[in-house]
Formats: C-alpha cells, sequence, structure tokens
C-alpha cells in the first residue's frame, strides 16, 4: 500500500502523458500513484526506481513528488504559519501544498508568520495533518547528564506537570510544576540546566542556577524591584508562597534566601508587613 507522509523508493511501472506511474513492485492493480511529469528526472524510464514522497493533491488524489518536505510522518520540525483559517493554520512544508494543523491540536495559539513545533500524522480521513502534540515522538536518549547546559522550544505548559520542553528541538524534557514559575512561554526558545536524567531518558531541567549561583540574580531582581516601587515591598518573605510567584517569579525557599542575603548587605530593612530600602 502506497502510505503517504513518507519517502518512499519505487520503480516507474510506465510513462503516460501526464507523468510517470510509479508502482511498489508487487504488481497490484490500484496500487500505482502518478508523478507529473516535470518531477520526471531526465533520462528516466521504465524498471528505473526514484525515490519520492506521497501525499495527496487538492483533489484528494494520491500523488508523488521527488521534492522533499521538511517533515515527514512521525519526525518533528519546526514549521512556518503561513496562514491561519476558520479550521486552523497552515504550515510550510516545503511543497507546493501546506500542511494542516487544526486547531484542536494546537497547544496554544500561534501567530501567523510564526514557527511552531509540530509532527506529521495521517489523519482519519487518509490526508496529511499537523499537531503540536509531540511529546510521544520526542527521543528519550539524549547524551546529556546532570548540569548539563541545554537549550530547547517550550511546546506546552499545563499547572500539573509545568513546561514541556523539546531539548534540541528532539529530547523529551520537563521544567516540573515545582521549578516552574512561569518565567517562560509556550513557543519561547530557552536555555536550561538538567537537573536530572530519568531512568526512562527523559530530562528534568530548570532555567535557575543552582541556589549559591541563583541568589545573587534574585537579590538583584528583588533589589530592582524596591528601586521602581518607591522603596518598598508591600508584603514580608512570610507573605503568602502564590503572591511571592506572582510577583517575582520565584519560590518562597528563593525569596528568603534573596531577602536574607540584601538584608545581610545592610540594603534593605524588614518591617512587619513590608520590606523597604534602607
Amino acid at each position: 500500500m502506497m502510505e503517504p507522509g513518507r519517502i518512499k523508493k519505487l520503480k516507474i511501472a510506465r510513462i503516460v502523458r501526464q507523468g510517470a506511474y510509479l508502482s511498489d513492485g508487487d504488481g497490484k492493480p490500484g496500487e500505482e500513484v502518478l508523478l507529473p511529469g516535470s518531477q520526471i528526472p531526465k533520462g528516466a524510464k521504465p524498471g528505473d526506481d526514484i525515490e519520492v514522497f506521497i501525499y495527496k493533491d487538492s483533489s484528494d488524489r494520491p500523488i508523488a513528488t521527488t521534492t522533499h518536505p521538511l517533515i515527514t510522518v512521525g519526525e518533528v520540525s519546526r514549521l512556518r504559519i503561513k496562514e491561519i483559517t476558520r479550521i486552523g493554520a497552515f504550515l510550510d512544508m516545503g511543497l507546493e501544498r501546506d500542511l494542516l494543523l487544526p486547531f484542536s491540536e494546537q497547544t496554544y495559539r500561534a501567530e501567523e508568520g510564526s514557527y511552531v513545533l509540530v509532527t506529521m500524522y495521517v489523519d482519519k480521513s487518509g490526508r496529511l495533518a499537523a499537531t503540536m502534540k509531540v511529546y510521544e515522538f520526542l527521543s528519550k536518549d539524549s547524551p546529556y547528564k546532570e548540569d548539563d547546559e541545554v537549550q530547547g522550544i517550550v511546546y506546552e505548559i499545563t499547572k500539573s506537570f509545568g513546561a514541556f520542553v523539546a531539548v534540541d528541538e528532539k529530547y523529551s524534557g520537563l521544567i516540573p510544576a515545582k521549578e516552574f514559575n512561569g518565567e517562560v512561554k509556550a513557543g519561547e526558545r530557552i536555555s536550561a540546566r538538567v537537573t536530572r536524567v530519568l531512568p526512562d531518558g527523559k530530562l528534568d531541567l530548570s532555567i535557575r542556577k543552582k541556589a549559591y549561583l541563583q541568589i545573587n540574580t534574585d537579590a538583584d531582581a528583588i533589589y530592582g524591584y524596591l528601586l521602581s516601587n518607591n522603596g518598598r515591598i508591600p508584603f514580608t518573605d512570610k507573605a503568602d508562597p502564590g503572591l511571592i510567584k506572582e510577583t517575582f517569579h520565584m519560590s518562597k525557599a528563593a525569596f528568603k534566601r534573596s531577602v536574607g542575603h540584601l538584608l545581610k548587605e545592610g540594603k534593605i530593612r524588614i518591617t512587619e508587613s513590608s520590606i523597604e530600602l534602607s
């Protein structure tokens, strides 16, 4: 059977006015696919093998092309959104026909002209489509170890799990919910640190440095807030963790460490209800 969405080596069965009919060599009737005349390599003849990609044309007929697309079924790749319509976004996959990304397969709403990380699949009607739900298609055999610095794309964010990251656009990574303070957005390219390599090969990540290194960065953020807000934070390090997270995008523990650091340096004072510049 001629599977759409994959690059295959087929044999030229016959050449007609419209182009060349290709088969997989088993001779079954109805198992041929047309390669348009403009795509036939110079000098090609019946019996020759030719590498093609199979998809459906605008009339829903199987068709072959010698042009290699930017993505195939099961692969993960970043594609540009060419157009957004009422049924979804159409992506440039490097062929004359664009690839549909249905709204139901989007993990966040991206803008026209932006790039999204997707994989290709065959829908129930046999057409090629894209999904941003790439978790199952990412590799779990990365070369990274604990404390390595990595680059990746955030492709989905959930409250229960955290921020899902495609490291190098192909390895499975996660910033766990307990580590994720809303500093990054879906679709953003980030730098992160590997905090743990799980037994199944997935990577736990953090965009924060180790505590003893992060403390100066956090302290600077708190001090900068004080300078731009009349020298006062309207709560102390005993505040609700949610309020601290919303204001400073850091955990209560990190906030307490940094406040203590600033207090030790004599830059702030703490009252019953606030933190103020000294």
